[in-house]
């Protein structure tokens, strides 16, 4: 293999943290984006789990392809695996994306496993909100990962309707202005 495609759909999409030599819109077929994930580590913990994104079956998801060279392909696929797969609740698939040129790729992506106890389904919107709400891990607030998902999403031109409903709820508007004094004073090499 002369490269290695990943396939982000959340804040990999704007925060890959790996070294990577092109970035580009893609689709991938038969998953969809969703609040699916119980967090119990960087949303959440066990008795107070909060919801992150995962990749479950059935839609279309739109996102954005890494090429990753060939010599870094092994140490950017470490370092996902410690990212993504903290506690195991995510599949480790190469999956065909399409990109908007029609051309296709297999990429790497990290499905959830529907199986796996960190699995939450299709919670109803008050379901979401309460447990967002309350919820907080080693990465900070859950309704900040929400509330930045939604934003970030909609400024790349890939606008998720439920989450942004959702981040209109915990008071997205609020958050904004922090976000951009953060962001204008922050180490643009840290991560969040």
């Amino acid at each position: 293999m002369n490269y290695l495609w990943v396939f982000g759909y959340g804040s990999l999409m704007w925060r890959p943290g790996f070294s990577y030599v092109e970035a580009r819109p893609a689709r991938m077929i038969g998953v969809h984006r969703a609040l699916c994930v119980y967090s119990w580590v960087h949303r959440g913990t066990p008795e107070r789990p909060g919801l992150v994104l995962g990749l479950d079956r059935g839609g279309t998801c739109r996102g954005i392809a890494f090429r990753v060279a060939a010599e870094d392909s092994t140490a950017v696929i470490g370092y996902l695996r410690a990212r993504e797969q903290v506690t195991g609740v995510y599949l480790e698939q190469m999956r065909a994306v399409r990109f908007e040129d029609g051309r296709t790729a297999q990429a790497l992506t990290y499905v959830v496993d529907r199986a796996h106890e960190q699995y939450a389904g299709k919670l109803g919107a008050h379901d979401q909100l309460r447990i967002v709400a309350q919820a907080q891990g080693q990465s900070g607030r859950n309704a900040e990962y929400v509330i930045n998902t939604a934003l970030h999403l909609a400024a790349m031109g890939v606008p998720d309707r439920l989450l942004s409903a959702l981040a209109e709820r915990l008071g997205a508007g609020e958050h904004l202005d922090a976000d951009q004094a953060a962001s204008e004073t922050a180490d643009p090499g840290a991560r969040s």
